[in-house]
């Protein structure tokens, strides 16, 4: 089962994004701001990372460069918020704009976690 850690102090979010890819098969952790999801992603495994961008103490941004920097630098990232203009597109994978469809957001976790998987295994 893939495992997917999902950042973002919006609870309704969490939940929202937590059941539909629950659904989808995959183990789903949830962490409600930044710097407990650097400390999920330090403590665990996981195949695919979610961030929100805007979040009060470490923010989307802190994620990123936390992940990119440790060794295991190359798990994807989805970004999203509803403030377009700080997704910095060149530091995740897949980017959406709030309000997206969550279909769009479970296609996109299927496929990067299963290309992470490939590599991983390949290597």
């Amino acid at each position: 089962m893939h495992r997917i850690l999902v950042i973002d102090d919006e609870k309704a979010i969490l939940d929202v994004v937590q059941i539909a890819l629950t659904r989808a098969g995959f183990g789903v952790e949830t962490a409600a701001d930044g710097h407990k999801g650097i400390q999920k992603f330090d403590e665990g495994h996981f195949d695919v990372v979610i961030t929100d961008m805007l979040m009060p103490g470490a923010n989307g941004h802190s994620v990123v460069q936390h992940i990119r920097n440790s060794d295991r630098s190359s798990t994807p990232i989805i970004g999203f918020s509803g403030t377009p203009w700080f997704l910095n597109t060149s530091d995740f994978d897949v980017v959406f704009t709030k309000p997206f469809p969550l279909k769009d957001l479970v296609d996109a976790t299927q496929d990067l976690s299963a290309k992470y998987l490939k590599v991983n295994i390949s290597h």
